[in-house]
């Protein structure tokens, strides 16, 4: 497969007009976005477009990679939010003669609702990779496969495993529910102008089985898990803040909840020994609670970053089953909020 892209500098500088476009047909500006095109794509290994799949692209720019898929694809879903870039990969698929075969969507990615699709394609930016990733991989979808071009140091977190520095509750969300593999990566100097860093191309393969687990409370829990991924689970669940507000969102009763104040906003101290007078003795009870099933499953001194996601799922099954709960339940899901964080 071959993957074009482009890469956007900020400029105040107006449009180019027909002449300057002519003489310099690698350089577009959309409203102060320069886009300018690699002179020539990137060598990428098969990935399995046929004449009958349909495919997903987002940010197709000006179209580069567009039209190559036009070539292989039944059908390509363009999904491109500058309204400018629009325009002008309009105009260049119904010159070439595919306009029957692509649809542009003219959305923001993260709030357009897609259509059926086989394959994805993107050039992601960077600053919703999370989410958009997440949209993928959580929302309902049904695909082989999702080849995308991201930030380096995104993919490396993407691909992290247990016991890697760089694991997190990105990998560890994902992982549930499909596999991650590495492509290539591709150096900034391969861009122009030369961009700060550089970028990764992975593929996302959705698992064909998934573990039967309430995602809004996985996410929840594993966000309270990492919250201080280097810490001990122990450490983590002693904080009094993260004591109230499990209390609250719990089904367990202690003799004494009555006494239980919630701490503030303010109050983010993260020392272990909280003492009856700041949660009060019910939260206190409930505290040693939560401890005691981290001590009874093995885990209180473990780090979230060293365990995989069998040991945190039976954890979390151990809390549900006391009563223990981490998603508020009044709240809608809402992946875009649940991954902006990461």
């Amino acid at each position: 497969m071959l993957l074009c892209h482009t890469v956007g500098v900020r400029r105040s500088t107006p449009l180019l007009n027909d002449h300057e476009h002519r003489n310099n047909p690698l350089v577009l500006r959309f409203n102060g976005l320069l886009a300018l095109m690699r002179h020539k794509p990137l060598d990428m290994p098969p990935s399995g477009v046929g004449p009958e799949d349909t495919v997903l692209e987002i940010g197709p720019g000006t179209g580069n990679l567009t039209m190559k898929l036009l070539e292989v694809a039944k059908r390509v879903y363009a999904v491109e939010v500058d309204k400018r870039m629009v325009e002008v990969l309009g105009n260049r698929v119904s010159e070439s003669g595919f306009r029957e075969k692509v649809t542009i969507i003219s959305k923001d990615a993260l709030k357009a609702d897609f259509p059926e699709f086989d394959l994805v394609v993107a050039n992601i930016p960077y600053c919703i990779s999370s989410p958009l990733v997440a949209k993928f991989v959580f929302g309902g979808y049904k695909f082989r496969s999702a080849t995308l071009l991201v930030q380096k140091e995104f993919a490396t977190r993407l691909l992290a495993n247990p016991g890697d520095s760089e694991f997190n509750r990105l990998a560890v969300n994902v992982k549930l529910v499909a596999d991650v593999e590495h492509v290539m990566n591709v150096s900034k100097r391969d861009f122009v102008p030369v961009p700060k860093v550089d970028s990764s191309v992975v593929t996302i393969r959705l698992k064909s089985e998934v573990p039967d687990v309430d995602l809004n409370e996985w996410w929840a829990f594993t966000k309270t898990c990492f919250s201080k991924k280097n810490k001990t689970l122990g450490a983590t669940f002693r904080q009094k803040k993260k004591v109230a507000e499990l209390l609250n969102l719990s089904t367990v009763t202690c003799s004494d909840e009555e006494d239980v104040v919630e701490a503030d906003d303010g109050d983010v101290s993260d020392d272990e020994d909280d003492g009856e007078n700041v949660i009060g003795a019910g939260g206190n009870l409930f505290k040693e609670k939560l401890v005691g099933i981290l001590r009874d499953a093995g885990l209180e001194d473990k780090r979230p970053s060293k365990l995989p996601n069998e040991e945190l799922m039976y954890l979390l099954a151990l809390f549900n089953k006391a009563g223990i709960f981490f998603h508020d339940k009044e709240k809608p899901r809402d992946i875009n909020a649940s991954f902006a964080d990461l």
